[in-house]
């Protein structure tokens, strides 16, 4: 696109489901925000959210939290980023810096953080503005479309098993293989866990394996904590699957002192017994995602160890048939939107 014209397409969702191709008028960023130049953005289950009304939103509004691109414009304010330099941009749309939270460290949970895509414009388009706190630095080695969905399911199954308990060695089980869990068995691969991929159905494991996984446990013929227990019990599930029983299932698979983390997000309740969270002193809990300085780990940690999420890619106006596409399950295994000049 000509940095000469002065407006650029966006695609924007104008009521629930409602999704159409517009051209939007470009507009210099504001005090503390870039304007970035977006080459690839990732379409994500949470996106939904916007598109389908799950969240209050004021439309219309332009979906999309797993945006590459390059900063074209710098408000004021704006230390430490440059013109031209590529950046991602996340679910987390920046911090404030000044919370109780923020003062505390924990920029993921800042009480004035808005949400990429939410309550202002994300990445299905050419042209977008972020707060310069949420930016997130890529590296030179990893393209725009492989570095996109990176910033959502990698971040999030990246940072979550940085920060568990499992040390290199221990036994560690992903559930789940889609969006999330086909990053999450490649990273804990390479983090020198022992790995278990646990799926539905004998026709997943070579996939598995091919990821990384030492081993597979199908969930659809035998009890998948009876699976971890016969390796030893695992230190950590990470549960990327949207299911309560799933997640539940897995606990008894858990050594004493053990944690699920449960990333996958759904209205189905987690159904537990106390005795088998206090007997083995087991745990159950939630990761979001990360801060922008883990954000800029999972990129440099990625490109250092090849781990890529496996991806199909669209062009901008066909972003209505890429969001069916993912929310019909029918992606292997992340959509990416792609803008041409």
């Amino acid at each position: 696109m000509s940095q000469a014209k002065t407006t650029y397409r966006a695609v924007e969702a104008t009521g629930p489901g409602k999704l159409r191709l517009t051209e939007r008028t470009l507009v210099d960023p504001p005090a503390g925000h870039a304007r970035i130049r977006v080459e690839a953005c990732g379409v994500c289950h949470s996106d939904s959210g916007t598109v389908d009304g799950l969240f209050p939103i004021q439309w219309p509004r332009v979906p999309g939290h797993e945006a590459v691109g390059r900063i074209d414009a710098l408000g004021a304010g704006v230390e430490g980023w440059a013109i031209g330099q590529r950046v991602g941009v996340g679910f987390l749309g920046g911090s404030c810096g000044h919370c109780p939270f923020c003062r505390n460290g924990d920029l993921v949970n800042c009480q004035n953080q808005e949400y990429t895509g939410i309550q202002h414009d994300g990445g299905y388009a050419e042209v977008m503005i972020a707060k310069a706190s949420g930016l997130i630095a890529v590296p030179d080695d990893l393209s725009s479309i492989a570095a996109a969905p990176l910033l959502c399911a990698g971040l999030t199954t990246f940072s979550a098993l940085r920060d568990s308990p499992a040390k290199a060695g221990d036994l560690v089980a992903v559930l789940g293989i889609g969006g999330l869990g086909h990053l999450g068995v490649q990273y804990a691969r390479h983090m020198g866990f022992e790995v278990a991929a646990i799926a539905r159905g004998a026709d997943k494991a070579d996939l598995a394996k091919k990821l990384g996984a030492h081993h597979y446990i199908d969930s659809s013929s035998g009890d998948p904590a009876k699976g971890l227990q016969a390796l030893g019990g695992a230190t950590v599930v990470l549960a990327t699957a949207s299911a309560g029983k799933a997640v539940a299932d897995t606990v008894k698979g858990l050594r004493p002192g053990g944690v699920v983390i449960a990333l996958g997000v759904t209205e189905e309740p987690v159904q537990l017994s106390s005795m088998d969270l206090i007997f083995a002193s087991r745990g159950v809990a939630g990761a979001l995602t990360g801060n922008p300085a883990a954000g800029d780990a999972t990129l440099k940690f990625s490109a250092l160890t090849g781990v890529s999420a496996m991806v199909e890619t669209m062009p901008l106006e066909k972003a209505a048939e890429a969001y069916a596409r993912m929310m019909a399950g029918k992606a292997r295994f992340r959509m990416v939107l792609t803008m041409t000049a």
